[in-house]
Protein backbone atom coordinates (compact mmCIF):
# COMPACT_ATOMS: atom_id res chain seq x y z
CA UNK A 1 0.00 0.00 0.00
CA UNK A 2 1.47 3.64 -0.70
CA UNK A 3 0.15 6.79 1.02
CA UNK A 4 0.47 10.66 0.56
CA UNK A 5 -1.52 13.52 2.27
CA UNK A 6 -1.84 14.71 5.87
CA UNK A 7 -0.28 12.83 8.43
CA UNK A 8 -0.77 15.04 11.49
CA UNK A 9 -2.63 12.91 13.13
CA UNK A 10 -1.23 9.90 12.05
CA UNK A 11 -4.05 8.94 9.57
CA UNK A 12 -1.11 7.33 7.07
CA UNK A 13 -0.54 5.07 9.30
CA UNK A 14 3.67 5.39 9.24
CA UNK A 15 4.07 5.00 12.77
CA UNK A 16 6.26 8.85 11.74
CA UNK A 17 5.63 12.32 13.15
CA UNK A 18 5.51 14.54 9.71
CA UNK A 19 2.85 16.81 9.27
CA UNK A 20 2.60 15.48 5.39
CA UNK A 21 3.64 13.55 2.97
CA UNK A 22 4.04 14.86 -0.68
CA UNK A 23 4.61 12.01 -2.60
CA UNK A 24 3.52 8.30 -2.31
CA UNK A 25 5.45 6.78 0.07
CA UNK A 26 5.29 2.99 1.30
CA UNK A 27 3.32 1.96 3.86
CA UNK A 28 4.16 -1.63 5.06
CA UNK A 29 1.93 -2.37 8.12
CA UNK A 30 0.07 -4.72 6.25
CA UNK A 31 2.25 -6.16 3.44
CA UNK A 32 0.98 -9.87 2.92
CA UNK A 33 -1.96 -9.56 5.66
CA UNK A 34 -4.49 -9.61 2.97
CA UNK A 35 -6.02 -5.84 3.37
CA UNK A 36 -9.29 -5.42 1.30
CA UNK A 37 -10.60 -2.16 1.23
CA UNK A 38 -9.21 1.42 2.91
CA UNK A 39 -11.91 4.30 4.26
CA UNK A 40 -10.86 7.83 5.01
CA UNK A 41 -12.46 9.69 7.43
CA UNK A 42 -11.31 13.68 8.91
CA UNK A 43 -8.26 13.04 9.97
CA UNK A 44 -8.83 8.93 10.93
CA UNK A 45 -8.72 6.02 8.56
CA UNK A 46 -10.16 2.45 8.72
CA UNK A 47 -8.18 -0.57 7.17
CA UNK A 48 -10.82 -3.81 6.41
CA UNK A 49 -8.76 -7.02 5.90
CA UNK A 50 -9.74 -9.87 3.87
CA UNK A 51 -10.51 -11.97 7.35
CA UNK A 52 -13.43 -8.93 8.27
CA UNK A 53 -10.85 -7.70 10.88
CA UNK A 54 -10.56 -4.06 11.10
CA UNK A 55 -7.27 -1.32 11.84
CA UNK A 56 -7.86 2.01 12.62
CA UNK A 57 -5.53 4.84 12.42
CA UNK A 58 -5.95 8.65 13.40
CA UNK A 59 -7.46 11.37 15.61
CA UNK A 60 -9.65 9.83 17.89
CA UNK A 61 -10.66 12.97 19.52
CA UNK A 62 -14.33 11.61 19.63
CA UNK A 63 -13.48 8.11 20.18
CA UNK A 64 -13.69 7.44 16.28
CA UNK A 65 -10.92 4.79 16.30
CA UNK A 66 -13.37 2.24 18.25
CA UNK A 67 -10.13 1.64 20.47
CA UNK A 68 -7.83 3.84 23.38
CA UNK A 69 -4.57 3.43 21.55
CA UNK A 70 -2.23 5.77 20.47
CA UNK A 71 -3.46 6.80 16.94
CA UNK A 72 0.14 7.02 15.51
CA UNK A 73 0.03 3.32 13.56
CA UNK A 74 -2.60 1.00 12.66
CA UNK A 75 -3.95 -0.61 15.70
CA UNK A 76 -7.19 -3.75 15.70
CA UNK A 77 -10.67 -2.80 16.35
CA UNK A 78 -11.20 -5.23 19.37
CA UNK A 79 -14.93 -4.60 20.00
CA UNK A 80 -15.36 -6.18 16.39
CA UNK A 81 -13.25 -9.24 16.79
CA UNK A 82 -16.87 -11.28 17.11
CA UNK A 83 -17.82 -9.80 13.68
CA UNK A 84 -16.69 -10.79 10.01
CA UNK A 85 -16.94 -7.08 8.81
CA UNK A 86 -17.31 -6.60 4.62
CA UNK A 87 -17.34 -2.70 4.38
CA UNK A 88 -16.26 0.20 6.56
CA UNK A 89 -16.73 3.56 6.07
CA UNK A 90 -15.94 6.99 7.71
CA UNK A 91 -17.20 10.58 8.28
CA UNK A 92 -15.37 13.80 9.56
CA UNK A 93 -14.88 12.03 12.87
CA UNK A 94 -17.14 8.91 12.97
CA UNK A 95 -17.05 5.35 11.96
CA UNK A 96 -19.51 2.53 10.46
CA UNK A 97 -18.51 -0.94 9.76
CA UNK A 98 -20.78 -3.56 7.87
CA UNK A 99 -20.50 -6.89 8.52
CA UNK A 100 -21.61 -10.02 6.36
CA UNK A 101 -25.24 -10.00 7.83
CA UNK A 102 -25.84 -6.67 6.85
CA UNK A 103 -25.51 -5.41 10.66
CA UNK A 104 -24.16 -1.98 11.07
CA UNK A 105 -22.09 -1.12 14.14
CA UNK A 106 -21.34 2.84 14.29
CA UNK A 107 -18.89 5.06 16.47
CA UNK A 108 -17.02 8.22 17.09
CA UNK A 109 -18.88 11.73 17.26
CA UNK A 110 -22.52 11.55 17.61
CA UNK A 111 -23.78 14.85 18.82
CA UNK A 112 -25.78 15.27 15.41
CA UNK A 113 -27.31 11.75 15.73
CA UNK A 114 -24.82 10.17 13.26
CA UNK A 115 -24.55 7.18 14.87
CA UNK A 116 -27.68 6.58 14.57
CA UNK A 117 -28.41 4.82 17.86
CA UNK A 118 -31.01 6.92 19.29
CA UNK A 119 -28.76 9.41 21.37
CA UNK A 120 -26.85 12.66 21.00
CA UNK A 121 -23.65 11.68 22.45
CA UNK A 122 -20.17 14.07 21.82
CA UNK A 123 -18.40 11.06 21.99
CA UNK A 124 -18.86 6.75 21.48
CA UNK A 125 -15.60 5.29 22.00
CA UNK A 126 -16.43 1.57 21.20
CA UNK A 127 -18.71 0.03 18.36
CA UNK A 128 -22.26 -0.15 19.03
CA UNK A 129 -24.95 -2.14 16.75
CA UNK A 130 -27.31 0.36 15.46
CA UNK A 131 -30.55 -1.97 16.25
CA UNK A 132 -33.19 -0.21 14.09
CA UNK A 133 -31.26 -1.72 11.21
CA UNK A 134 -31.21 -4.76 12.12
CA UNK A 135 -34.54 -6.08 10.73
CA UNK A 136 -32.83 -5.16 7.12
CA UNK A 137 -29.89 -6.68 5.35
CA UNK A 138 -27.90 -3.45 4.72
CA UNK A 139 -25.54 -3.66 1.99
CA UNK A 140 -24.06 -0.21 1.40
CA UNK A 141 -23.05 2.37 4.20
CA UNK A 142 -21.82 5.55 3.31
CA UNK A 143 -20.90 8.95 5.85
CA UNK A 144 -21.19 12.88 5.12
CA UNK A 145 -19.53 14.85 7.45
CA UNK A 146 -22.07 14.46 10.16
CA UNK A 147 -24.63 12.17 8.15
CA UNK A 148 -24.99 8.73 7.23
CA UNK A 149 -26.58 6.97 4.01
CA UNK A 150 -27.41 2.91 4.16
CA UNK A 151 -29.10 0.86 1.19
CA UNK A 152 -30.78 -2.62 2.27
CA UNK A 153 -30.50 -6.02 -0.20
CA UNK A 154 -34.54 -5.10 -0.52
CA UNK A 155 -33.62 -1.55 -2.13
CA UNK A 156 -35.11 0.21 0.64
CA UNK A 157 -32.57 3.78 1.40
CA UNK A 158 -31.96 5.01 5.00
CA UNK A 159 -30.69 8.08 6.44
CA UNK A 160 -29.79 9.81 9.83
CA UNK A 161 -27.88 12.52 11.36
CA UNK A 162 -27.38 16.24 10.54
CA UNK A 163 -30.01 17.37 8.28
CA UNK A 164 -29.24 21.19 8.25
CA UNK A 165 -29.00 21.14 4.28
CA UNK A 166 -31.60 18.66 4.09
CA UNK A 167 -28.71 16.16 3.31
CA UNK A 168 -31.10 13.86 4.65
CA UNK A 169 -33.79 13.56 1.56
CA UNK A 170 -36.80 13.52 4.11
CA UNK A 171 -38.19 17.37 2.50
CA UNK A 172 -38.80 20.46 3.92
CA UNK A 173 -38.36 21.25 7.29
CA UNK A 174 -37.88 17.91 8.33
CA UNK A 175 -35.26 17.84 12.02
CA UNK A 176 -32.05 16.03 12.00
CA UNK A 177 -32.66 12.27 12.73
CA UNK A 178 -30.69 10.74 15.50
CA UNK A 179 -32.18 7.17 14.20
CA UNK A 180 -32.25 5.85 10.48
CA UNK A 181 -35.26 7.06 8.69
CA UNK A 182 -36.24 5.44 5.13
CA UNK A 183 -36.12 7.66 1.95
CA UNK A 184 -39.57 7.32 1.13
CA UNK A 185 -39.39 9.21 -1.83
CA UNK A 186 -37.02 6.73 -4.05
CA UNK A 187 -38.89 3.69 -2.90
CA UNK A 188 -39.40 1.07 -5.85
CA UNK A 189 -36.55 2.80 -7.78
CA UNK A 190 -33.52 -0.32 -8.30
CA UNK A 191 -30.73 1.33 -6.57
CA UNK A 192 -27.28 0.33 -7.30
CA UNK A 193 -25.12 2.73 -5.22
CA UNK A 194 -25.10 5.14 -2.91
CA UNK A 195 -22.98 8.35 -1.77
CA UNK A 196 -21.98 11.12 0.37
CA UNK A 197 -20.32 14.58 0.45
CA UNK A 198 -19.99 16.94 2.93
CA UNK A 199 -23.65 17.78 3.31
CA UNK A 200 -24.77 16.40 0.31
CA UNK A 201 -25.87 12.70 -1.00
CA UNK A 202 -26.30 10.98 -4.42
CA UNK A 203 -28.08 7.64 -5.27
CA UNK A 204 -27.62 6.33 -8.31
CA UNK A 205 -30.25 3.41 -9.82
CA UNK A 206 -29.51 0.39 -12.17
CA UNK A 207 -30.96 1.84 -14.88
CA UNK A 208 -28.23 4.97 -14.69
CA UNK A 209 -30.74 7.57 -13.28
CA UNK A 210 -28.54 10.03 -10.94
CA UNK A 211 -30.64 11.39 -7.56
CA UNK A 212 -28.54 14.38 -5.58
CA UNK A 213 -30.34 16.16 -2.39
CA UNK A 214 -28.73 18.15 0.40
CA UNK A 215 -26.47 21.31 0.37
CA UNK A 216 -25.84 22.96 -3.29
CA UNK A 217 -23.96 26.38 -2.25
CA UNK A 218 -21.57 25.42 -4.76
CA UNK A 219 -23.88 23.79 -7.24
CA UNK A 220 -22.63 20.29 -5.89
CA UNK A 221 -26.01 18.43 -6.97
CA UNK A 222 -25.63 19.31 -10.45
CA UNK A 223 -28.92 21.28 -10.98
CA UNK A 224 -27.58 24.32 -12.74
CA UNK A 225 -28.36 26.69 -9.15
CA UNK A 226 -26.87 26.97 -6.20
CA UNK A 227 -30.43 26.15 -4.14
CA UNK A 228 -30.22 23.36 -1.02
CA UNK A 229 -32.60 20.39 -2.22
CA UNK A 230 -34.35 18.72 0.78
CA UNK A 231 -35.59 15.76 -1.38
CA UNK A 232 -33.92 13.79 -3.83
CA UNK A 233 -33.94 15.14 -7.43
CA UNK A 234 -33.22 14.00 -10.85
CA UNK A 235 -29.96 14.59 -12.61
CA UNK A 236 -31.49 15.50 -15.47
CA UNK A 237 -27.94 16.51 -17.24
CA UNK A 238 -26.60 13.07 -16.75
CA UNK A 239 -29.83 11.50 -17.62
CA UNK A 240 -27.88 10.20 -21.43
CA UNK A 241 -24.46 9.78 -19.83
CA UNK A 242 -24.57 6.32 -18.84
CA UNK A 243 -23.14 6.77 -15.36
CA UNK A 244 -22.12 3.75 -13.06
CA UNK A 245 -20.15 5.25 -10.09
CA UNK A 246 -20.70 8.60 -7.77
CA UNK A 247 -17.97 10.13 -5.57
CA UNK A 248 -18.78 12.95 -3.70
CA UNK A 249 -16.23 15.63 -1.76
CA UNK A 250 -17.01 18.09 0.81
CA UNK A 251 -18.66 20.58 -2.02
CA UNK A 252 -17.90 18.65 -4.99
CA UNK A 253 -18.97 15.64 -6.71
CA UNK A 254 -17.47 13.35 -9.38
CA UNK A 255 -19.24 11.05 -11.64
CA UNK A 256 -17.84 7.87 -13.84
CA UNK A 257 -19.50 6.83 -17.42
CA UNK A 258 -19.87 3.59 -18.70
CA UNK A 259 -17.23 4.71 -21.36
CA UNK A 260 -15.16 6.19 -18.89
CA UNK A 261 -15.68 9.73 -19.09
CA UNK A 262 -15.36 11.55 -16.24
CA UNK A 263 -17.65 14.54 -15.16
CA UNK A 264 -17.33 16.76 -12.15
CA UNK A 265 -19.31 19.67 -10.61
CA UNK A 266 -19.94 21.58 -7.27
CA UNK A 267 -16.71 24.05 -5.98
CA UNK A 268 -14.29 24.36 -8.05
CA UNK A 269 -12.01 26.86 -5.55
CA UNK A 270 -8.70 24.87 -5.19
CA UNK A 271 -9.21 23.25 -8.75
CA UNK A 272 -10.67 19.88 -7.39
CA UNK A 273 -12.85 19.91 -10.98
CA UNK A 274 -9.41 19.74 -12.81
CA UNK A 275 -11.30 22.16 -15.67
CA UNK A 276 -8.07 24.55 -15.41
CA UNK A 277 -9.66 26.98 -13.19
CA UNK A 278 -11.10 27.84 -9.86
CA UNK A 279 -14.81 28.50 -11.20
CA UNK A 280 -17.75 26.32 -9.63
CA UNK A 281 -19.59 24.49 -11.83
CA UNK A 282 -23.23 24.12 -11.53
CA UNK A 283 -23.85 21.68 -14.48
CA UNK A 284 -21.63 18.56 -14.85
CA UNK A 285 -18.76 19.39 -16.70
CA UNK A 286 -16.52 16.55 -18.72
CA UNK A 287 -13.00 17.29 -17.50
CA UNK A 288 -11.24 17.15 -21.06
CA UNK A 289 -7.87 16.58 -20.28
CA UNK A 290 -8.69 13.17 -19.87
CA UNK A 291 -10.80 12.82 -23.34
CA UNK A 292 -9.04 10.42 -24.75
CA UNK A 293 -8.57 7.82 -22.42
CA UNK A 294 -10.85 5.56 -20.24
CA UNK A 295 -10.89 6.59 -16.31
CA UNK A 296 -12.07 3.11 -14.43
CA UNK A 297 -11.95 4.37 -11.18
CA UNK A 298 -12.27 7.60 -8.86
CA UNK A 299 -12.43 8.98 -5.32
CA UNK A 300 -12.88 12.60 -3.86
CA UNK A 301 -11.55 13.57 -1.12
CA UNK A 302 -12.38 16.79 0.51
CA UNK A 303 -10.62 19.51 -1.45
CA UNK A 304 -8.89 16.94 -4.36
CA UNK A 305 -9.97 14.02 -6.76
CA UNK A 306 -8.20 11.00 -7.76
CA UNK A 307 -8.82 9.38 -11.29
CA UNK A 308 -7.21 5.83 -12.71
CA UNK A 309 -6.20 5.39 -16.23
CA UNK A 310 -6.02 1.45 -16.20
CA UNK A 311 -4.57 1.83 -19.72
CA UNK A 312 -1.35 3.58 -19.08
CA UNK A 313 -1.19 2.66 -14.77
CA UNK A 314 -1.23 5.94 -13.93
CA UNK A 315 -3.22 7.94 -11.47
CA UNK A 316 -4.20 11.40 -11.95
CA UNK A 317 -4.70 13.84 -9.08
CA UNK A 318 -5.78 17.55 -8.84
CA UNK A 319 -7.30 20.02 -6.41
CA UNK A 320 -5.85 20.83 -3.08
CA UNK A 321 -2.10 19.88 -2.30
CA UNK A 322 -1.73 21.68 0.64
CA UNK A 323 -1.49 18.50 2.73
CA UNK A 324 0.31 16.69 -0.24
CA UNK A 325 -3.06 15.37 -0.95
CA UNK A 326 -2.19 14.89 -4.69
CA UNK A 327 0.92 12.90 -4.33
CA UNK A 328 3.01 15.33 -7.00
CA UNK A 329 6.17 15.73 -4.98
CA UNK A 330 5.92 19.60 -5.02
CA UNK A 331 3.46 22.22 -2.99
CA UNK A 332 0.87 23.58 -4.94
CA UNK A 333 -2.37 23.05 -6.40
CA UNK A 334 -3.57 21.81 -9.71
CA UNK A 335 -6.05 22.61 -11.51
CA UNK A 336 -5.69 20.35 -13.84
CA UNK A 337 -5.33 16.01 -13.66
CA UNK A 338 -1.37 15.82 -13.42
CA UNK A 339 0.21 11.79 -12.58
CA UNK A 340 0.98 10.58 -9.13
CA UNK A 341 4.41 10.53 -8.56
CA UNK A 342 5.72 7.24 -8.96
CA UNK A 343 3.48 4.90 -8.33
CA UNK A 344 4.30 3.09 -11.46
CA UNK A 345 7.37 2.33 -9.28
CA UNK A 346 6.20 0.33 -6.32
CA UNK A 347 9.23 -0.61 -3.66
CA UNK A 348 7.55 -2.14 -0.77
CA UNK A 349 10.01 -4.96 -0.28
CA UNK A 350 12.23 -4.92 -3.29
CA UNK A 351 9.05 -5.60 -5.44
CA UNK A 352 9.84 -5.39 -9.16
CA UNK A 353 7.33 -3.27 -10.76
CA UNK A 354 5.86 -5.73 -13.34
CA UNK A 355 4.81 -7.73 -10.25
CA UNK A 356 2.44 -5.33 -9.20
CA UNK A 357 -0.49 -3.83 -9.88
CA UNK A 358 -2.76 -1.08 -8.89
CA UNK A 359 -5.79 -2.23 -6.83
CA UNK A 360 -7.96 0.19 -5.66
CA UNK A 361 -7.44 4.22 -5.10
CA UNK A 362 -8.63 5.72 -1.60
CA UNK A 363 -8.69 9.21 -0.21
CA UNK A 364 -11.09 11.13 1.98
CA UNK A 365 -9.95 14.20 3.91
CA UNK A 366 -6.78 15.59 2.91
CA UNK A 367 -5.07 12.09 2.57
CA UNK A 368 -4.75 9.50 -0.49
CA UNK A 369 -3.81 5.47 -0.29
CA UNK A 370 -3.64 3.51 -2.77
CA UNK A 371 -3.86 -0.35 -2.83
CA UNK A 372 -1.20 -2.18 -5.01
CA UNK A 373 -1.69 -5.64 -6.09
CA UNK A 374 0.79 -8.65 -6.49
CA UNK A 375 1.01 -10.97 -9.23
CA UNK A 376 -1.14 -10.89 -11.96
CA UNK A 377 -4.71 -9.59 -10.43
CA UNK A 378 -6.70 -6.59 -12.26
CA UNK A 379 -7.71 -3.60 -10.91
CA UNK A 380 -11.22 -3.14 -9.98
CA UNK A 381 -13.36 -1.43 -12.37
CA UNK A 382 -15.68 0.65 -10.84
CA UNK A 383 -18.04 0.80 -14.40
CA UNK A 384 -18.70 -2.83 -13.37
CA UNK A 385 -21.66 -2.53 -10.79
CA UNK A 386 -21.07 -4.47 -7.90
CA UNK A 387 -23.91 -6.59 -7.63
CA UNK A 388 -22.90 -8.28 -4.27
CA UNK A 389 -23.29 -4.43 -2.82
CA UNK A 390 -26.47 -3.57 -4.99
CA UNK A 391 -30.06 -5.00 -4.25
CA UNK A 392 -31.02 -8.41 -4.84
CA UNK A 393 -32.18 -10.05 -8.25
CA UNK A 394 -35.16 -12.46 -8.58
CA UNK A 395 -33.86 -14.58 -11.08
CA UNK A 396 -33.65 -18.17 -12.04
CA UNK A 397 -30.74 -18.15 -10.08
CA UNK A 398 -31.49 -16.60 -7.25
CA UNK A 399 -34.74 -18.67 -7.10
CA UNK A 400 -32.98 -21.75 -7.21
CA UNK A 401 -30.70 -21.11 -4.63
CA UNK A 402 -33.89 -20.67 -2.31
CA UNK A 403 -35.10 -23.50 -3.68
CA UNK A 404 -32.36 -25.67 -2.45
CA UNK A 405 -31.90 -23.78 0.44
CA UNK A 406 -35.97 -24.64 1.49
CA UNK A 407 -34.65 -28.17 0.23
CA UNK A 408 -32.04 -28.82 3.07
CA UNK A 409 -34.06 -27.16 5.66
CA UNK A 410 -36.35 -29.30 8.44
CA UNK A 411 -39.05 -28.56 10.13
CA UNK A 412 -37.49 -27.62 13.33
CA UNK A 413 -36.41 -24.68 11.53
CA UNK A 414 -40.27 -23.25 11.14
CA UNK A 415 -40.54 -20.34 13.03
CA UNK A 416 -43.88 -17.59 13.20
CA UNK A 417 -42.49 -15.65 10.19
CA UNK A 418 -45.15 -15.16 7.76
CA UNK A 419 -47.67 -17.13 5.70
CA UNK A 420 -48.02 -17.36 1.83
CA UNK A 421 -51.38 -17.68 -0.44
CA UNK A 422 -50.56 -19.72 -3.34
CA UNK A 423 -53.50 -21.11 -5.52
CA UNK A 424 -56.14 -21.07 -3.18
CA UNK A 425 -53.84 -22.65 -0.44
CA UNK A 426 -51.43 -21.54 2.46
CA UNK A 427 -48.11 -22.33 2.79
CA UNK A 428 -45.82 -21.72 5.82
CA UNK A 429 -42.59 -19.52 5.98
CA UNK A 430 -39.37 -21.12 7.98
CA UNK A 431 -36.26 -19.27 8.93
CA UNK A 432 -34.95 -19.85 6.02
CA UNK A 433 -37.35 -17.65 4.37
CA UNK A 434 -37.05 -14.48 6.02
CA UNK A 435 -34.57 -13.16 3.51
CA UNK A 436 -36.66 -14.18 0.79
CA UNK A 437 -40.37 -12.72 1.87
CA UNK A 438 -38.74 -9.79 2.10
CA UNK A 439 -37.29 -9.46 -0.97
CA UNK A 440 -40.24 -10.74 -2.62
CA UNK A 441 -42.28 -8.03 -1.13
CA UNK A 442 -39.87 -5.51 -2.49
CA UNK A 443 -41.06 -3.38 -5.48
CA UNK A 444 -37.21 -2.10 -5.96
CA UNK A 445 -36.24 -6.06 -6.22
CA UNK A 446 -39.19 -6.50 -8.71
CA UNK A 447 -38.50 -3.47 -11.13
CA UNK A 448 -35.01 -4.60 -11.01
CA UNK A 449 -35.48 -7.89 -11.91
CA UNK A 450 -37.58 -6.79 -15.00
CA UNK A 451 -34.12 -4.23 -16.41
CA UNK A 452 -32.46 -5.91 -19.28
CA UNK A 453 -28.65 -5.00 -19.97
CA UNK A 454 -28.24 -3.43 -23.27
CA UNK A 455 -25.27 -4.38 -25.96
CA UNK A 456 -23.25 -1.90 -24.28
CA UNK A 457 -23.47 -3.86 -21.01
CA UNK A 458 -25.57 -0.57 -19.51
CA UNK A 459 -28.71 -1.48 -17.33
CA UNK A 460 -31.97 -0.25 -19.14
CA UNK A 461 -35.65 -0.97 -18.66
CA UNK A 462 -36.84 -3.47 -21.34
CA UNK A 463 -40.77 -4.26 -20.27
CA UNK A 464 -40.90 -6.54 -23.77
CA UNK A 465 -38.35 -8.91 -22.43
CA UNK A 466 -39.52 -10.88 -18.74
CA UNK A 467 -37.02 -11.04 -16.38
CA UNK A 468 -38.26 -13.99 -14.13
CA UNK A 469 -39.47 -16.85 -15.00
CA UNK A 470 -43.07 -17.99 -13.05
CA UNK A 471 -42.72 -20.97 -13.67
CA UNK A 472 -39.83 -20.99 -11.25
CA UNK A 473 -41.58 -18.88 -8.80
CA UNK A 474 -44.49 -21.75 -8.70
CA UNK A 475 -42.09 -24.68 -8.12
CA UNK A 476 -40.04 -22.91 -5.39
CA UNK A 477 -43.83 -22.03 -3.44
CA UNK A 478 -45.18 -25.66 -3.98
CA UNK A 479 -42.45 -26.79 -1.84
CA UNK A 480 -43.65 -24.78 0.88
CA UNK A 481 -47.05 -26.13 1.50
CA UNK A 482 -47.85 -28.13 4.06
CA UNK A 483 -50.34 -30.48 5.06
CA UNK A 484 -51.46 -29.06 8.30
CA UNK A 485 -53.78 -26.68 6.98
CA UNK A 486 -55.23 -25.75 10.37
CA UNK A 487 -52.02 -25.36 11.95
CA UNK A 488 -50.51 -22.88 9.86
CA UNK A 489 -54.20 -20.98 10.20
CA UNK A 490 -53.33 -19.81 13.26
CA UNK A 491 -49.86 -18.49 12.73
CA UNK A 492 -49.21 -14.80 12.13
CA UNK A 493 -49.56 -13.77 8.94
CA UNK A 494 -47.61 -10.69 7.59
CA UNK A 495 -47.24 -11.09 4.02
CA UNK A 496 -49.36 -12.51 1.34
CA UNK A 497 -48.93 -13.35 -2.58
CA UNK A 498 -51.40 -13.82 -5.50
CA UNK A 499 -49.14 -15.90 -7.35
CA UNK A 500 -51.03 -15.58 -10.90
CA UNK A 501 -50.59 -11.49 -10.90
CA UNK A 502 -47.21 -11.88 -8.70
CA UNK A 503 -47.93 -8.92 -7.04
CA UNK A 504 -48.49 -8.66 -3.13
CA UNK A 505 -51.26 -8.18 -0.77
CA UNK A 506 -52.41 -8.04 2.31
CA UNK A 507 -54.08 -11.59 3.89
CA UNK A 508 -56.85 -9.71 5.17
CA UNK A 509 -57.64 -8.72 1.85
CA UNK A 510 -58.00 -12.31 0.43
Amino acid sequence: MLCWGSAACGQLGLTVSEAAVFEPRSCCMFDGRGLKEVACGGQHSLFLMHDGSVYTCGSNSHGQLGHEKPGVKPELVGALDAQKIAGVACGQAHSLALNEQGQVFAWGAGERGQLGLGTAEEAVRVPRLIKKLCEYRISQVMCGNQHCIALSKDGQLFTWGQNSSGQLGLGKGEPSSLFPQPLKSLCGIPLAQISAGGDHSFALSLSGAVFGWGRNSAGQLGLNDEQDREVPCHIKFLRSQKVVYISCGEEHTAALTKDGGLFTFGNGSRGQLGHDSTSNETLPRRVLELMGTEVSQIACGRHHTLAFVPSTGLVYAFGCNAQGQLGLGIKGNAATPLPVRNIQLPFLNNTQSDQCSIGRIHCGGDHSFLLLSHGKSCPEDFRIINTSKSISLINRDSLNSWRLKLLDSTDSSITKVSLLYINDSFCFSSDVLSDIILLLSSTACWNASFLDQSDDGHFKTNPKVPGIDLSSVRLLFEILMKPAYSRLLEQSTEWAVDRRMCVFIDHEEL
